[in-house]
Formats: structure tokens, sequence, C-alpha cells
């Protein structure tokens, strides 16, 4: 086989649970929805040291295991970066595929509609990585009592909210990330976001601990026995998390808190702070996992402050001037560092208490101490001039090149935040990707999992896949989920040599389990001289070797959604709750509102204001609503979706059915604060012509009661246009191409129509089989170029040469800058145009919301 230059890890011999796509929801076979996990899996309460909080044991302080919701997850889209890019090249010789990998996603294709039930959950298939949108307890249920991963993830990087404030730390925009601290406008929107943020500062600081708890406890029953667990956290709440990680690990468990600068300084009154910690635990610590990092030492640096000697190259030895020691390059070349190290250990001994000559001197150790070495073995240090005698001491001389590096600790001051070109800043709250990686390389191998339930922009994902581990993240953020993907599709790495590829082995079994070709130093010590011994071997975990000539890009992965489901109505529910009480509230609220804002329509500018809402207790349909137009009352029917989840196209799907049976209404509004991406607006035929079903996006205000400085004074409704998407043919090819979409834009609620601004992206299926959404083109229409201008020049790195002969000779590839231009645009790459053949466009705007619009070919 061709050799590729552009290629990804694949992690061959690691499966997954098979899951069904969103549009195959229900596929699933039925199982148990609800668990349960000790509260206090290593403590005995009463008797051993805890921490309390109000509601710690729940309302009634008598609840002894978390009750777990299990819900499904569903693929959203299949993404294998190798895929997009096959687009951007032409090829000046050699085949296609010598390039570019196979189909990663096939497994899920052809699967027969009656096997599903007994497919999905049930089989396993190939390892793709996981971009998940939910809550993160519930995905981990899901991952743990679904997919049964217990005692399978190698480690856990957590990195929740720090401080007890709504209005902060939230990007609302993709594109955006100037947030400003206390502004309504900086707020989130996203319904998920704000049920995630409610759920965690309710009671304040006692619900953020709850929150915390209870995804620690599913973190532990995730971990492989060897795993570790890290937790970001600053000194507002470093103390309280300490104390509830004790509980949930045990306090035998702690390995140490890393002290991490996140910043030069700031202006507060009293003491700057400067620093943020990660708190780590193991779940076994005799069986924890753990790889050893080094630091270079430098004369004068950490780890090489008493090396102040000089040997010179004609033998003769002297201390460093005080300039040597500020600038070290100023060392005369071929020159060695050393320093004086004791020759003594303490205790009696009896063949090494003794007296040595050197140099016509008797030393002696003292009478309770030994030499730590044999009087041979003084012999040979001596003779490898590796003594020194100091008045009646005699020293070891110990070269800074004996050992050129020394132990990381935990105090890291190099980890400064900001950005750079090696490492940018894309999320508001992005943390430094060397304190996670530093994190992953003390804790795991290539080829292990690692699990970030607290997502932002990816970051962990981002440098998991980069160092060949499995990765799996999940956020509540629709943002943070689209700048995370965004970042990972564009992504370029080094080239980190296999050990498998630098012994030989085919490329066909290479297997990135058995880890990187690493460069290793030597450790002379005073025993290996002493004894004539080889040196000791030491792995540099984080320098693996680099093949310049190749490029790595991410590896296959999917994006996941969790299992949604619809609020019952009031007379559905047997016993009245909170939650009920909570939602007829809600609903109370959104009819009043829609009678005094009425709802708009963006492309016509029209303002629907309704006279009358009747509540109705169908499934369904929540409401009639009567409004007036120029040929008089009208009638609409009203579904109203969930306050803290997207409206279901199943949901939608039965919302029609009910109003098509009525018959008797001009309007459907489906209304929700988002919707899945297949939810559409439609004209329905019933027996008395036809109605319109329009999604209606409700202002977010009606859930930010409480969070934000003021109340809006009206919670507008708005109806969301579709994508205006055209089919651009020319003989045998057909492209796709973007005209407009209505977007909502939450922070100036309203409406604009036909803009294409706002678009952060849009993907293309050009072969769209109706159950799984596979990414074969994506454009980032909404990007600077200069945004993705790394990514670019990454590729096109590769194929540029200093002549067309050493391209042709080596790559034998060239970039396409024609189709390259088109990544920035809004008409796709050419399609052949087979009859009946289907495409599916999905275009995400700046604020996350998702439209997908399904076309076939004539």
């Amino acid at each position: 086989m061709t050799d590729k230059k552009i290629d990804s890890l694949k992690h061959k011999k690691a499966t997954r649970a098979r899951i069904p796509s969103k549009e195959e929801a229900g596929f699933e076979s039925n199982e148990p929805s609800r668990a349960e996990l000790p509260l206090n899996p290593v403590t005995t309460r009463g008797q051993d040291p805890e921490l309390y909080w109000l509601e710690k044991y729940g309302a009634d302080d008598a609840d002894d295991a978390l009750d777990l919701d299990i819900r499904s997850l569903y693929r959203t889209e299949h993404i294998a970066p190798e895929k997009l890019i096959q687009r951007l090249y032409r090829f000046a010789a050699g085949p296609q595929g010598d390039l570019f990998a196979e189909d990663a996603f096939a497994a899920y294709r052809d699967v027969d509609e009656l096997d599903k039930p007994a497919y999905y959950y049930k089989q396993a298939d190939d390892w793709a990585n996981r971009l998940i949108q939910g809550d993160s307890l519930l995905v981990m249920g899901s991952l743990l009592e679904r997919e049964g991963m217990k005692g399978q993830v190698q480690m856990i990087y957590i990195d929740p909210p720090y401080g007890i404030k709504y209005n902060s730390n939230w990007q609302i925009r993709v594109g955006d990330r100037n947030v400003k601290d206390g502004d309504d406008a900086s707020l989130s929107g996203e319904p998920e976001v704000i049920k995630a943020f409610r759920d965690t500062w309710e009671l304040g600081i006692h619900s953020y601990l709850s929150y915390l708890r209870d995804r620690l406890l599913m973190a532990r029953e995730l971990l492989a026995e060897s795993g570790s667990c890290f937790v970001q956290i600053s000194d507002e709440n470093v103390h309280l998390v300490r104390c509830v990680m004790d509980e949930v690990f045990g306090s035998e468990n702690f390995l140490s808190l890393i002290t991490f600068v996140k910043t030069t300084g700031d202006t507060s009154g009293l003491l700057s702070s400067v620093s943020d910690y990660v708190i780590w635990y193991a779940k076994n610590k005799p069986s924890v996992k753990y790889r050893p990092l080094f630091q270079t030492k430098a004369v004068g640096g950490p780890g090489a402050g008493e090396y102040v000697w000089l040997k010179l190259p004609d033998g003769s030895e002297r201390t460093l001037t005080s300039e040597e020691k500020d600038n070290p390059n100023l060392i005369p070349r071929d020159a060695r560092v050393f320093r004086h190290d004791s020759m003594v250990s303490q205790g009696f001994r009896q063949f090494t208490t003794v007296s040595y000559n050197f140099q016509g001197k008797d030393h002696h150790p003292g009478a309770n101490n030994n030499w730590k070495t044999t009087v041979q073995g003084l012999d040979r240090l001596g003779m490898l001039d590796r003594l020194v005698s100091s008045g009646r001491i005699l020293k070891y001389k110990r070269f800074l090149d004996d050992f050129p590096v020394f132990p990381l600790g935990n105090n890291w001051t190099d980890t400064t935040t900001g950005g750079s070109s090696a490492d940018p800043r894309v999320y508001v709250v992005q943390t430094v990707s060397r304190v996670i990686q530093r994190c992953i390389l003390m804790t795991t191998d290539p080829g292990d999992l690692v699990l970030d339930p607290t997502c932002g922009s990816g970051t962990t994902a981002y440098v998991a896949e980069q160092w060949g581990r499995r990765w799996i993240t999940t956020d509540t953020s629709r943002v943070a989920l689209n700048i995370a993907k965004t970042r990972l599709m564009t992504a370029t790495f080094p080239w980190y040599t296999l050990k498998d590829e630098k012994a030989g082995l085919q490329r066909e079994v290479w297997d990135v389990r058995h880890g990187f070709d690493y460069k290793m130093v030597q450790r002379i010590t005073l025993g290996s001289l002493a004894n004539d011994e080889p040196p000791e071997e030491v792995t540099l975990f984080d320098q693996p070797t680099q093949d310049k000539k190749k490029l790595r890009i991410a590896g296959p992965f999917t994006v996941e959604t969790l299992q949604s489901f619809e609020p019952l109505s009031p007379e559905a529910v047997d016993e009245a709750s909170l939650d009920v009480v909570r939602m007829e509230a809600f609903q109370s609220r959104v009819f009043e509102h829609l009678k005094s804002a009425g709802v708009k329509n963006g492309a016509r500018n029209e303002n629907a204001v309704f006279v009358r809402i009747d509540p109705l207790t169908a499934d369904y349909l929540h409401a009639e609503g009567y409004f007036d137009t120029a040929d008089g009352e009208q009638k609409a029917y009203i579904h109203l979706g969930p306050q803290f989840a997207p409206v279901s196209k199943a949901a939608v799907n039965e919302a029609v059915k009910a109003c098509r049976a009525r018959g008797d209404a001009q309007w459907l509004l489906i209304l929700g604060f988002a919707f899945e991406s297949d939810v559409e607006n439609s004209v329905q035929h019933q027996r008395a012509g036809a109605f319109r079903v329009d999604k209606v996006r409700m202002n977010d205000d009606l859930l930010q009661a409480g969070l934000t400085k003021k109340d809006k004074k009206a919670a507008t409704f708005v109806t969301i246009g579709e994508p205006d998407i055209g089919v651009l043919r020319d003989g045998d090819s057909a492209r796709v191409e973007i005209r407009g979409l209505d977007i909502y834009d939450p922070i100036k609620d309203e409406v604009k129509a036909r803009s294409v601004a706002d678009i952060a992206y849009w993907m293309v299926d050009d072969d769209y089989d109706g159950a799984s959404f596979m990414v074969r083109q994506v454009f980032f229409c909404g990007g600077d170029k200069d945004e993705f201008a790394k990514w670019q020049k990454g590729i096109s790195d590769l194929a540029k040469a200093k002549t067309k002969r050493k391209v042709e000779n080596t790559l034998k590839i060239e970039l396409d800058d024609e189709a390259f231009d088109r990544v920035y645009g809004f008409v796709s790459h050419p399609i052949p145009a087979r009859p009946g053949r289907r495409l599916a466009v999905r275009v995400v705007s700046q604020f996350g919301e998702e439209s997908t619009k399904v076309l076939t070919l004539g």
C-alpha cells in the first residue's frame, strides 16, 4: 500500500455500543429506565467525618442512593475529517484511495428495519470518538447503564463552574468570545444551559456540591481500577471540592493538589489570585497508572540550581561566573556543568564504613555513616574522574547531562492563559491545553479512553486526539458543542511515529495501543558508574518522534444527543407535584404573553395577536387560540414544547395528526425554545382545506426570570423560517446553494430574514440514506478566513514544495485553491447528479440552532 501522507489514528481493536441515529429513535429495545447508586460508596454516614450541606441526602434527609434517569443516546452526525479534506486536493498521480481513509461508518448502513431492536445497544461496533450534547449526569448514566461502560474509562477530567454567577462565562455565539461579565446581553439563552444553571445553583453552594457529588459518583463507577479523576477548580471552592472527593473516592486515594498559573495578575484590592488548582484522585491508589513526566534542566533553572561547577575541554575545573549563570550561552563550547554531591549515607556498614585513600589523602565517612558504594566502586569512580576531595570530605561529581531532565512536580508555572498560535483561544472559558495534556499523559497510554463531562471548547477532546487517546466529551450548550465540533473537524496534528511503524510492520497491523516511538534519555547514576552497569533508559512520554512529511488530522467521531421526553399534561399525572405546579405556571405565563405580545412573522413582519386562548387537555395540542385577520377571526392550535429540551420531530408529527383529525384550524403553532434539526415548517392538508405548521421560537426571558438584572416587558414569539436552499445543475453534476436563513437573534430579539451573515457553518450529506447523517462536505461561511488559516497552512504545507518536480516525486498532491475557497462560501462542491440521489443539508447558526433540509435530485 502507498504510504499515506494525510492520516488519522484508528483504534482498530476498540469497540463501542451500536446506538441508533436520531432518525431511528425508538428502534432500540426497551431497557430499565431507572437505576441507583449509593451516595456513600466509601464512607459510613454518622461514623466517618463528612461535609454536610443542605439537601445532601434529599429534601427529607433520608436518601441513601442517587436515583438515575437512564436515557438512550442517538447519533445525529458522523464526521470523518479525512473525507472532508479529500475534496480539497488535486491528485498529480496515484489513486485517490491511497491517500484517504475508507468509509469509517460503513457498519451503520444497510441494517434491516426488523433487526434494529436487537441490533442497537446489543451489538459492538468499531470505535469512533463521541461528542454528546446533554446533561452530563444523564449522559454518564446512559454510558454506564445502557452501554455497560463500568470500569472502561481510564481518565476523567472535570472542569465545573467555579462560582455562583449566572451572568458570566456564557458564550452565546459560535464566533464571538467578547463576553461581558454582568451584561444581560451576554447571557446564554439556551434552555439546556439555563436548566443546568438552575439545577446547579438553586440552593447556592448547596446545590453546587450536590451537582458535583452526583457526577463524581458516576465518574467513580466509569473509571477503571487504574484510573484517575481530575477536577479543575479555583481557590473559591477548592477546599469544599476536596472534601466531596474524599467522600466519593476515599481520602486514601488522594494523589495530589496541582497548582497552575492562569494569569500574570489582576487588579483586585488584595492579593492577586493568579493560580487555579487541579485535584487528583485515583480510583484505587495502589493500582493507579502513572507515567512520570520530566522537564529539561537548564543552568540556574529549576532542578539545576546547584550545578555551579564547570569542567573545561582541557580538563581544568572552575565555578561558573555570575555572567555565565545569568546567560548560559556564555559557557564555553564543549564545557560540562556539574555539581558536588555527597558520597555518604547514614548508618554503619561493615564493609563501607571504612577509610579510603584518594589522591594521597585518607577520607572517612564517619563512624555512623557509610560510603554509597564499595571500595572497588570508589576506585572505579576515581578512574572515571568522578571524585573530588574538598578538604577532608570526599564528593561525587554529578554532571548536568548525566540526567538532563528532572521530574515534574505539582507546581506548574508555565501555564498562563491567553492563547497563542500553538494553543488558540476559541472559547470564553477555555482551559489552557498544557494543563490537560499533562494530566492525560501522566495517567493514560495511547488507546486509553478519556472522558470530559464539561466539554466547553473541546480542549480535552483536542488534546486526547493529538496524543492518540480515545475520547468522549459532553456539554449542555449547543454553542460549546459547535465550537468543539468545528475545532476538531479542522484540527491538524504532528504525525507521531508509532512503535509498530518504527519496527517496520505493515500499516494494516499498526496498533496505537503499543504506543509511540518516544525520545529516551539515559540516567547515569553513581551506582551505575561504580558497578560498571549500563545506565537506565528513561522514556519521555511527552516527546514522541515526529515524521514531518506526514500530516495527522482528527479521526472519525460521532455527534450525539440525549433522548428527550415530552412533558405530560397535568391531567396525565396522578399526583400533583412541584414539577406539575411549575409546568402549569409556565403554561399560564406563555399563554398570557401570547395574548399580550402575539406571534411575529419574520418574513413578512406581521404580528398575530390572540384575543383568546383556551387550554386543552390533549397530549399534543395544549391550547386553542383565536386571532383576527383581514378575513375575520381564525383559529390556531398550539403545541407547547418542553422547557429544557428541543421540540422533537416525533412530537410535531403527533401534533400534526391531532390537528388534522380536528380539522377546524388554519394554523398549528409549534412553540419551543429549541427544535430538533429536522423539524420543518410545512403546509398540511385536511378535510376543510389546509393548515400551516410553523415553528415559533419563544423568547428565552420566559426561562430567565430572576436570573437577569431586569425582566423584559414582553416575551415575543417569532416564527422561524426554513433555510432557502437551491440546487444548481451543470450537466451531470449539481451543487447546493445556501441563499438565506431566517435567524432568530436572542440578543436583539428579532428575526433577520434571508440573512446568510449569521450562519456559522453548514454541512452536506450528498448521499443521504434517511437514517444517518454522514458529513461529507462542510463550509465555514460564518468564520473569518484567518480563523482557519492554520488548517489551510497545515494542509498546504504538505502539498507545497520548492519545485513542482518535488511535489510530483514525493506527495503527488497539490492544494486545490478553488475548492478551498468554496469552504468559506455558500455553494457546495460538485455532486454527481444521479437521479433519485438524496441530499441532506444542515445549516448551523451562530447561536447553535440547526435546520436540516432533505432534497432529492431529479
